[in-house]
Parts: structure tokens; C-alpha cells; sequence
């Protein structure tokens, strides 16, 4: 009898020590979280169906449904969604909780959901939560760098994040006593970063297209290195003719550095078959970049996404383009019908929206020649531009505003000329005679003078401009353009 009892002993302690839970990204994990981020999330559900039957103890299922949860909430910005989802965060980290704590990924997975959840509270204007998670998910991953110092998906997460906290905006410093836990620099960002990069190109690394994009992105808005940005991308493995996701970071960077035809063709290409998940923003870029060549079809797409979305971003913009679209195409009563719905339609929170109302509220119909070579430009047209500017002699106008947007928008030009003398000229004219106004031209151009000068090596003139632009508090984009003087005072520190 004692035999049969120590024998079942055995086996117990046996069937209890395999059915331990583990964190283990095995081959049908790592189908499942690919297809996730290629946004074809009826696959990566029946692969997730299979690991939860086949490797029931295997806890990294929670890593991939919280993407699953992450991506959905950041796409469609459904509300109700949200409220209906946002409990499965304390359902993911306490079933993490129960697994090994000498496991790398034990405190990562936790920072990972928090950082997910984070982001989409952002997105739905929940900054108090969102920062507070930030600092949760930070204390984590410090802890565990601390632990785990060769553990390369925990350095992805602390690189980025070392590399943004000292670029945050004056007007979100009651975040920074939220964020208590995190210190960091560009610099020292950058190089965890590329530190992550070598490691991603030696071994097989799950996490390399996330790092890739991420990476492109501190080059473009942190470095200000947008070509070295724009050629990293194009050599990186994504894929933008195979998932809507890889297509907007691509066609994204690609907007923003000059390479608008590029971009118009990689959203063309862009899959949006039935296997992916329905990504109505690619319809706004399409549009956006179609406008800003001055292609007389770009509407459509705009209609398109304002068809297709739900959520709360974005759609005032939307208006504001087609607004555009028909005063550009000789339609001034098109454009005061879609103005109007400017003022009803969606909110004003972001950037662009808020920028949108404002001109609505206004009523200032804009100078459709300065339109047409605010759009160029933006789309990295500039001799196109220059063409359009240079004949119109706005600069003895008796409106004041157009003489002002008129100096901004010659100095941008001549800027992205490399005609940079003169684009300074026009810079401090703007700042002179716009820093007491409402208008974002005059911080912009004091950005934009700090750059040029700290191009040509000028640290004193460089720091005294980005601080010139932080002293100037626009009703438009002045968290952008405050963020991007922070971090240009942050890269001359080093």
C-alpha cells in the first residue's frame, strides 16, 4: 500500500511539474503573432484556437490576443468596443502573473500589455490612465533589464521610451512628474535601439519588423534624419504589398520625407482583401497625398474614409480636404458646403482637426494659389511650389495674415531648395511679425531656424531659436512643433 501511495506521488508531482505554465514563442506562436501584425486576424484567431488546445500551459497566447486587442481599438476607435474589451488588461496580466518569474518574458508580457493599453487609452483621451501605465510598464522593464541585461524585446521597449521622455512638450509636463520612474535621452535611445538592430540581424528575432519600424521612426521625429528614415524603411522586411499595417508605416515615412509619389503608389498596392483587417486611414493617406500633387481625384478617398470610419479623429480633416480639393478645382461654393460640415462633424482634439475648425470658424477662405503651393510643398514638390509662390508678390499685401503666411511659406520653399540664406530672411520676418499672433507660422519658422542653424554647426543660435519656438504657444500644432524643438535641444546636448 505504501509502494501504490509513493508511486502516485510521482506521478503527481510529474503531471504537476509539465503542466507548469511557461512563456514560449514555439512555432505556432510565432504564426500567430506574424499574421497579427500583417492584420489578418481570422487566421492568427484559429492559430491562437490551436495553441490554446495544443499548448494549453503556453502563456504567451496572452501576449498575442492583447496585439489582437490593441490593434483593433487603434484602428476602428470604437468606443463601445473599448468598453467592452478594456477588462481583458487585468484578465492577461494576472494569468502572466501566475507564470515563471525566472521566465525574461514574466515582467516583459506585463509591460507589454501595459504599454499596449496605454496607447489606446491615448487614443481615446485617457491621458491620466495612459500615463500612469507608462510609468508601471517602465518600473517593469528597468527591473527587468536589471535582471535580464541580454534580453533583446525588453531593450526594443526601454530604447523608445528613453529616447521620448525628454522630448515632452512644456504643456504635458504635469506627465512628466507621472512618468517619475523614466530618464532618458535621444542619444542613449538610439544606440539601445541600434544595439537591438545588430542583435535582430544576427539571430532570428521575432520582434525585427517592429523594431525596424520603430527605429524609423525615432531617425524621422526624434533625430531629424528623414532620408536616412526614408532609406532604412525601404530596405527594412516589411512588407507593404502584403499587410495594410506595414503599408501605412511605409507610406507614412514616405509622406513625410519628400517621396509623395512613392507613397501614392504604395497605398494603391496596399491588400485590402476580406483575409485583412479593414484599415479605413490607408483611404485618408491615399487621398492626402493625392491632394497634395494636385490630382483633381483625391476626393474619393476622402469620402471613402469618412464612409468607412467611426471613430473620432481625423474626420474634420477630412472635410477641411475636400474643402480644398474643390476650391483647387475652381468650386468656391463646394468648398464653403464642406466647411460647414467641418464645424458639425467629428472633434476637435487633434491636430489637424483642430486645425480644420479653425479655419472653418473663421471663414477665411484661403488664397488658393498659397493653397496650392502649401500643398506641393507638403507633398515635396518644392521647385513646383516656387513656381506658384514666386509670382505673387504677397509680401506687399495689405492683409496681414497673407502677408505673413505668404513670408512662412517662401522661406519653407526656399528651405527644402537649399536656398537657405534667403529661406532665414523670410523666417525672422515671419517670427517678427507673428510671434504675438495666434497663428502657428511664427513658432514653425523659429523651428525651422533653430535646424538650419544647427546644420551649419551653430549650437548658440540653434539652442536660441528651439527656445524661441518653445516660448511661442500657438492655438495650432504646438505640441508638435514644441516636441520637435525639445528634441533638438536634447541633440545638442550630446
Amino acid at each position: 500500500m505504501n509502494i501504490l501511495r509513493v508511486c502516485f506521488l510521482i506521478l503527481f508531482c510529474q503531471s504537476t511539474l509539465l503542466a507548469a505554465p511557461y512563456f514560449r514563442y514555439t512555432p505556432l506562436a510565432r504564426s500567430a503573432y506574424e499574421k497579427v501584425i500583417y492584420l489578418r486576424f481570422g487566421e492568427a484567431y484559429i492559430d491562437l484556437a490551436k495553441l490554446k488546445l495544443e499548448e494549453p500551459d503556453n502563456l504567451i497566447v496572452h501576449h498575442i490576443e492583447d496585439y489582437i486587442d490593441f490593434f483593433r481599438l487603434y484602428i476602428s476607435e470604437d468606443k463601445e468596443e473599448y468598453e467592452q474589451l478594456k477588462a481583458n488588461k487585468d484578465r492577461r496580466l494576472n494569468a502572466i502573473e501566475a507564470g515563471d518569474e525566472n521566465s525574461p518574458y514574466y515582467l516583459f508580457l506585463q509591460a507589454e500589455i501595459r504599454l499596449h493599453w496605454a496607447l489606446t487609452r491615448l487614443r481615446f483621451e485617457e491621458y491620466l490612465p495612459a500615463f500612469t501605465e507608462v510609468n508601471k510598464a517602465n518600473k517593469l522593464l528597468e527591473k527587468n533589464q536589471e535582471l535580464f541585461p541580454d534580453f533583446m524585446p525588453n531593450l526594443k521597449n526601454l530604447a523608445i521610451l528613453h529616447a521620448m521622455v525628454g522630448t515632452i512638450p512644456d504643456g504635458y509636463q504635469w506627465s512628466v512628474r507621472l512618468l517619475s520612474s523614466l530618464k532618458g535621452t535621444i542619444e542613449q535611445g538610439q544606440k539601445e535601439m541600434e544595439q537591438v538592430l545588430k542583435f535582430s540581424k544576427n539571430n532570428d528575432f521575432i520582434f525585427a519588423k517592429e523594431v525596424q519600424a520603430m527605429y524609423a521612426y525615432l531617425l524621422l521625429h526624434l533625430s531629424n534624419q528623414p532620408e536616412k528614415a526614408w532609406q532604412f524603411i525601404r530596405s527594412s522586411d516589411l512588407e507593404p504589398g502584403k499587410s495594410p499595417l506595414h503599408a501605412f508605416v511605409v507610406a507614412n515615412i514616405a509622406m513625410r520625407t519628400n517621396h509623395n509619389d512613392e507613397a501614392i503608389n504604395l497605398l494603391k498596392a496596399a491588400p485590402q482583401d476580406g483575409i485583412y483587417h479593414s484599415m479605413p486611414f490607408l483611404e485618408f493617406m491615399l487621398g492626402l497625398a493625392k491632394l497634395r500633387r494636385l490630382d483633381r481625384d483625391a476626393g474619393p478617398h476622402f469620402q471613402n474614409y469618412l464612409d468607412k470610419f467611426h471613430g473620432l479623429h481625423y474626420i474634420k480633416e477630412a472635410y477641411q480636404k475636400l474643402a480644398w480639393q474643390a476650391l483647387i478645382n475652381g468650386d468656391p461654393s463646394e468648398y464653403r458646403r464642406y466647411m460647414v460640415k467641418v464645424r458639425e462633424k467629428g472633434t476637435n482634439t487633434g491636430g489637424g482637426d483642430k486645425n480644420a475648425e479653425t479655419e472653418a470658424n473663421e471663414a477665411r477662405t484661403p488664397h488658393v494659389e498659397l493653397l496650392r503651393a502649401r500643398l506641393l510643398f507638403d507633398g515635396g514638390y518644392a521647385q513646383k511650389a516656387y513656381d506658384h509662390i514666386a509670382p505673387l508678390k504677397l509680401d506687399q499685401s495689405k492683409d496681414d495674415y497673407l502677408r505673413l503666411e505668404y513670408a512662412y511659406r517662401m522661406g519653407r520653399i526656399l528651405q527644402e531648395l537649399d536656398r537657405k540664406p534667403e529661406a532665414l530672411v523670410f523666417f525672422h520676418k515671419t517670427i517678427e511679425e507673428g510671434e504675438f499672433l495666434p497663428y502657428f507660422f511664427a513658432c514653425n519658422a523659429a523651428l525651422q531656424c533653430g535646424l538650419i542653424y544647427e546644420e551649419n554647426n551653430d549650437q548658440k543660435l540653434a539652442k536660441q531659436y528651439f527656445r524661441k519656438c518653445l516660448l511661442l504657444n500657438p492655438e495650432e500644432y504646438a505640441t508638435g512643433l514644441h516636441q520637435k524643438a525639445k528634441a533638438g535641444i536634447g541633440r545638442l546636448k550630446r
